[in-house]
């Protein structure tokens, strides 16, 4: 069976066009792959990524970790908490806070990442398996800086997603 290539759909097909299709489909695809990889890991995806998160040195606090990933604080608490009871990371209070903790991944922890990063690899390469080398690498990039620019706005800021769809004179 022949793969249709965006190029190649009808005119009429405005779901298969769709920005937000493609991206549900993609992101669906990802997320069952990298479940798979991740296996008993506590948290599944987002464990990974808090184990990657836990390796950054100097370390950094679970709000912070929180934050970036997109999990709420009190969810954070409890995925940290099976991923401490795996052995795979501590929190030690923060010398320059000692109302904060931070999370430092131990050396069981290390290992495992190390495993759990070849398997991610591989269930990336699974999504992506339709592109080419340089594909890929384009894809990455580009989801990237979008991921990046986006994480940097204030969700505060006067101007909303609705406003700057609709405003064109919002910054």
């Amino acid at each position: 069976m022949a793969i249709a290539r965006s190029h190649d759909l009808a005119e009429g097909d405005t779901l298969r066009r769709d920005f937000g299709w493609a991206l549900g489909v993609v992101f669906r695809a990802y997320l069952k792959a990298a479940n798979e990889a991740t296996g008993t890991l506590p948290g599944g995806p987002r464990g990974h990524q808090v184990l990657e998160a836990a390796t950054r040195q100097p370390p950094v606090s679970q709000s912070v970790i929180a934050q970036e990933i997109g999990i709420d604080r009190t969810v954070m608490t409890y995925l940290l908490d099976d991923l401490e009871r795996e052995g795979l990371l501590t929190r030690r209070p923060d010398p320059a806070d000692r109302r904060s903790r931070q999370v430092v991944a131990t050396d069981k922890g290390v290992q495992r990442l190390e495993h759990l990063r070849a398997l991610i690899a591989r269930a990336q390469d699974y999504v992506l398996q339709d592109l080419d080398e340089t594909d890929r690498t384009a894809l990455r990039c580009l989801m990237q800086r979008s991921a990046l620019k986006l994480d940097s706005l204030d969700p505060t800021a006067p101007c909303n997603v609705i406003q700057d769809i609709t405003d064109s004179n919002c910054p």
